[in-house]
């Protein structure tokens, strides 16, 4: 298991992560939700021993990560800066992670770059931002490690490129059963991907639930409603309401049988209820933390 117990981490005056508790199952899925700035990266950093917190505890499996080196060969954090290989061709990169990773495979790297298909000896530099992360990823999965930690993996890849890395990953968890940790502000590659997910803001961890239960607790609803009915006073946890002549359409915590229940026994004449993707929450979700668009005028 992965455990952050009561961290923090600071940078000069800014506090990147707040007195933060987090655990993760081994052999799960887990996604990073959270703003841009909110600690998802600096959390990543702390799980692959990169930083070293300022207070509490990082352990996988029990052990301390940071200064932990048997560990770290059990971990590949793909970063979302691959600027440290601009120097190496997928070759030499390859070679760099064979001093460290006692179980890299040539033969598995050179099965996932044959359907990519990029060059062995040309260096990173040269590589587009695309490429890059899909040589640093191919190295990643070749390394065949226990712990796989992506920070913003997708970023870069064009439509196709992002169905191919998918599928490579998809085929690493269900053959090894490496437990990953992934950040990206694609919310839908988390969707595809993710059993559990974490949202942070500001440093602190506002919810670690399974998906099927976040994506159960939050409803779009639309209903139609005669003068004088409250929405309010049905006892509901309403985030956002917009009313058009006699529709209304709602944000809504909760579960979605009682909802429908407290409309229609209201008064409502209809009570739709309608699933909303990850993204939908994540930004209904972001504005219960006060971060949303309507600063802008």
């Amino acid at each position: 298991m992965i455990k952050l117990v009561n961290v923090t981490k600071s940078f000069n005056d800014f506090k990147a992560l707040d007195d933060f508790t987090l655990s993760i199952e081994k052999g799960s899925a887990y996604g990073l939700l959270g703003s841009n700035g909110a600690g998802k990266s600096t959390l990543l950093r702390l799980l692959s021993g990169v930083y070293r917190q300022d207070g509490g505890y990082v352990t996988i499996g029990g052990e301390s990560v940071y200064d932990n080196v048997k560990l770290k060969s059990r971990v590949f954090f793909v970063s979302d800066d691959t600027s440290q290989y601009n120097r190496m061709t997928l070759k030499g990169m390859a070679d760099f992670c064979k001093t460290f990773y006692t179980g890299f495979s040539q033969e598995k790297l050179e099965k996932l770059n044959s359907a990519i298909g990029l060059p062995m000896d040309k260096e990173l530099s040269k590589f587009s931002k695309g490429m890059k992360r899909q040589a640093v990823f191919i190295c990643a999965l070749a390394c065949s490690t226990e712990y796989l930690l992506l920070d913003e993996a997708f970023d870069g890849l064009d439509p196709t490129m992002r169905l191919i890395v998918k599928k490579m990953l998809i085929n690493e968890m269900a053959d090894s059963g490496v437990t990953v940790v992934m950040s990206s502000h694609a919310l839908n590659e988390i969707e595809d991907f993710c059993d559990t997910v974490g949202l942070v803001h500001k440093g602190k961890l506002i919810y670690s639930r399974e998906l099927d239960s976040v994506k159960g607790d939050i409803h779009k609803v639309q209903t139609c409603v005669g003068d004088g009915f409250d929405s309010q006073a049905l006892g509901l946890d309403i985030l956002k309401e917009t009313v058009l002549g006699s529709v209304s359409t709602l944000i809504i915590k909760g579960d979605a049988d009682e909802i429908h229940r407290r409309f229609i026994d209201g008064g409502a004449a209809f009570c739709d209820i309608i699933p909303l993707s990850l993204e939908e929450i994540f930004i209904y979700e972001m504005e219960g933390q006060g971060y949303d668009s309507s600063k802008i005028d």
